[in-house]
C-alpha cells in the first residue's frame, strides 16, 4: 500500500505551504503551535501520521530560533506518531551563512542546525539556494538543493524591456557562478562588482568589471537581508553608466531598515520568490516556487527523480 502524502507548516511561511499543498491538489494538514507563559513551545499534529510520508514546511525565517526550534519540535513530533518518513522543507536556511571557521573559537553554526535536523529525526530535506552550496555536506541524509534560476529568468525576460540590451550583474566575486549561469539562460554578458565587506550590514564597493554603460543592469543574489549591499551596488551601476537596474534574489528577507532603503534608492525594481513571506511595497514584486517545491515533493514521494529541478 502507498504511504499517504501528507503535508504540514510551522509558522514561519503557512501561504508558502499552502500554495505548495493546493498545488499537489492535497489539503495543508493540521497542527497547533502555541508559547507558554514561560517562553516554552507547544507543538501537536492533530490528524494521524501513521506511515504517512510527512513533509514540513518552515524556513527559518526570524524569529530564526522560535522558528528553529519549532521545526525541531514537529520532525521528532513527527517520528514520535510513527510518521514512515519526515523530510524538512526549509526554503530559505538562514544560516548557511555560518559555513566555515573564519574567526577563532565560533560556531559553524550550519554544521549545528545539520546536526539538530537529523537528531531530530529528519530523513531528508528539501531547500532552495543555500547562500554557501557546501552546506550541503554537512548532512548526513539526502538533501535536494534547488534553484530559483529558471524562476528568476523568466522575470526578467517577461519584466525588462529590450532585454538584448541588458547585462547579467554579479553583487560580489563570490556571486559570479550563480550570474554566470543565468547570463547563459539569458544570452547575455556578464559583469561583477568587486567588494570588501566592512560588517554584516556594511559593504564597499571597490570597482566594477566589465561594461554596463547604456545597459539595463540585471543583478542577480541569493538573498536580500538589510539591502545594504544592493543599495551599493545600485549606485556602483548607476554611476558607471547603466541606464536602468533591476534587482532579482530567490530570499527576500527584508530585516530592519531594507524596505526603506529600497524605496529611496533609483533601483527601479527588486523581486524575490516567497521562500521568506513577502513585503509591501511599489518597488517589490513576489515570485512564486510553490509550484517547484510541489514538484520536487511529489518526485520524492514517488521516489523519482529531482536532478531536472536544480538547475
Amino acid at each position: 500500500m502507498e504511504r499517504p502524502l501528507l503535508i504540514f507548516s510551522g509558522q514561519s511561511n503557512r501561504p508558502l505551504a499552502r500554495a505548495i499543498a493546493e498545488a499537489l491538489g492535497l489539503p495543508l494538514g493540521k497542527s497547533t503551535t502555541t508559547k507558554f507563559a514561560n517562553d516554552n513551545l507547544f507543538v501537536r499534529f492533530e490528524e494521524s501520521l501513521r506511515e504517512g510520508d510527512v513533509f514540513i514546511v518552515q524556513s527559518l525565517t526570524p524569529p530564526v530560533q522560535d522558528h528553529l526550534m519549532e521545526l525541531l519540535m514537529l520532525i521528532d513530533a513527527a517520528k514520535g506518531a510513527s510518521a514512515a518518513r519526515v523530510t524538512a522543507v526549509i526554503p530559505y536556511f538562514s544560516y548557511a551563512r555560518s559555513d566555515k571557521k573564519d574567526a577563532p573559537r565560533i560556531s559553524i553554526a550550519a554544521r549545528l542546525v545539520a546536526d539538530l535536523l537529523q537528531t531530530a529525526g529528519a530523513d531528508r530535506v528539501l531547500t532552495m539556494t543555500l547562500h554557501s552550496p557546501q552546506v550541503h555536506g554537512f548532512f548526513k541524509i539526502p538533501v535536494d538543493h534547488l534553484s530559483a534560476e529558471p524562476v528568476i529568468a523568466n522575470y526578467f525576460a517577461t519584466r525588462v524591456e529590450h532585454l538584448e540590451e541588458a547585462v547579467v550583474v554579479a553583487p560580489d566575486a563570490g556571486d559570479l557562478k550563480r550570474a554566470s549561469a543565468l547570463a547563459r539562460r539569458l544570452a547575455l554578458p556578464l559583469a561583477f562588482i568587486e567588494k570588501t565587506r566592512l560588517s554584516d550590514t556594511e559593504v564597499e564597493a571597490r570597482s566594477l568589471v566589465g561594461d554596463v554603460r547604456g545597459k539595463v543592469a540585471l543583478i542577480i543574489d541569493d538573498e536580500i537581508s538589510t539591502a545594504g549591499s544592493l543599495v551599493k551596488a545600485v549606485d556602483t551601476l548607476l554611476e558607471a553608466g547603466a541606464k536602468e537596474v533591476y534587482a532579482a534574489v530567490t530570499h527576500g528577507v527584508y530585516v530592519g531598515p531594507a524596505v526603506e532603503r529600497i524605496a529611496k534608492s533609483p533601483v527601479k525594481e527588486v523581486a524575490a520568490t516567497n521562500t521568506c513571506p513577502p513585503k509591501d511595497h511599489p518597488k517589490l514584486r513576489t515570485l512564486d516556487v510553490a509550484p517547484l517545491f510541489a514538484e520536487a515533493i511529489w518526485r520524492i514521494h514517488r521516489g523519482e527523480s529531482v536532478s531536472s529541478l536544480f538547475t
